[in-house]
C-alpha cells in the first residue's frame, strides 16, 4: 500500500456518506416512505458503527498515546455519542410507526451531529493521526473490519434490525 490511509481521510468520508443518507431520508420522508426508511436505516446502522469504531478503537489509542480520558477530548466526544444515540431512537420511533413529522428530532440531531463532527475533523482526527505511526493506523483500519455487525446493527437498543 503506497499512499499511507490517515484517519482523517477515511473518518471524513464516512461522515460526508453519513450526511448524504440522511439527506436522502430527510428530501424522501413525504414522497417515498419506503425508500426514506431504507436510507434512515442504512444511516442509523451506519452512524453506529462509526461510533462503535471510535469508542472501541480511536479513543482507546488516543488516550493511551496522550494520557488523557477523563478530561479530554474523548471523555466530551463519549458524552454526545450518548446523546446522539438518544435522538436517533427518537427518530426511529417516528420511521417505525411510518410517522414523518420528525423535523425537530432531526434538527437538534443535525445541530449536534454537526457540532461533534467539526470537534473531531478539526482537533480528534489529526491529533490522532499526529500521535500514531502508519502501522498503528492499519491496525485500526484492520480492526474496525472485524467488529461483528450486532455492535452496531442495533433497532431500539436491541440486537435485531
Amino acid at each position: 500500500m503506497s499512499e499511507q490511509k490517515t484517519i482523517s481521510g477515511f473518518y471524513e468520508q464516512d461522515h460526508d456518506r453519513l450526511d448524504e443518507l440522511f439527506k436522502t431520508f430527510q428530501n424522501l420522508k413525504r414522497s417515498d416512505f419506503g425508500k426514506a426508511k431504507e436510507a434512515f436505516k442504512e444511516f442509523k446502522f451506519g452512524l453506529q458503527r462509526h461510533i462503535v469504531w471510535e469508542e472501541d478503537l480511536l479513543f482507546p489509542l488516543w488516550e493511551e498515546k496522550t494520557g488523557m480520558s477523563e478530561s479530554g477530548p474523548t471523555f466530551v466526544m463519549r458524552n454526545e455519542h450518548r446523546q446522539i444515540g438518544q435522538l436517533l431512537e427518537a427518530i426511529h420511533r417516528k420511521v417505525a410507526d411510518q410517522n414523518p413529522d420528525s423535523d425537530q428530532e432531526e434538527q437538534a440531531l443535525l445541530n449536534l451531529l454537526g457540532s461533534h463532527n467539526m470537534k473531531e475533523e478539526r482537533v480528534l482526527y489529526p491529533s490522532i493521526d499526529q500521535v500514531t505511526s502508519g502501522a498503528e493506523r492499519e491496525t485500526v483500519f484492520r480492526s474496525m473490519k472485524n467488529i461483528p455487525e450486532e455492535r452496531y446493527k442495533l433497532c431500539c437498543g436491541e440486537g435485531h434490525a
